[in-house]
């Protein structure tokens, strides 16, 4: 049996492993996310570009930066997102502000009562022209 110990060891080293691998990666201008509201089963993808922020509910996600892994490395899209709450009341509250890892979004993932957001890839396409797909 893995105690909690070794299992955080475990993890470490996979982020500092995909962190080292990343150092190769190019950093590419928008993220693709999937967000769900857990209330109403709304799921959506949301293209957003470095720098920009988009709302889904009552959270405003800011996309920092997002790297991806060159095609011959192994693959692994990442990204630097800040997420902050407004709430029903207007009061924002930052309820992440970090990495988030396509390949394992448990090691870094936004935990909030309503909803989930995961990065599914990075894109070099222009955030405007992916606006249509989801």
């Amino acid at each position: 049996m893995v105690n909690k110990e070794m299992l955080s060891k475990i993890l470490l080293l996979s982020c500092i492993m995909t962190l080292s691998s990343l150092s190769l990666a190019q950093e590419v201008p928008v993220v693709k996310l999937g967000a769900l509201n857990k209330i109403t089963a709304k799921l959506e993808t949301l293209n957003i570009a470095r720098d920009e922020t988009v709302k889904f509910g009552t959270l405003e996600i800011t996309v920092r930066t997002c790297r991806t892994n060159p095609p011959e490395d192994r693959p692994e899209s990442v990204a630097f997102l800040e997420i902050t709450d407004n709430g029903h009341m207007g009061k924002p509250r930052k309820v992440f502000s970090g990495w988030m890892f396509a390949s394992t979004p448990a090691i870094s993932s936004l935990e909030h009562a309503v909803y989930d957001v995961w990065v599914i890839d990075c894109n070099m396409k222009d955030a405007s022209t992916l606006s249509g797909i989801k």
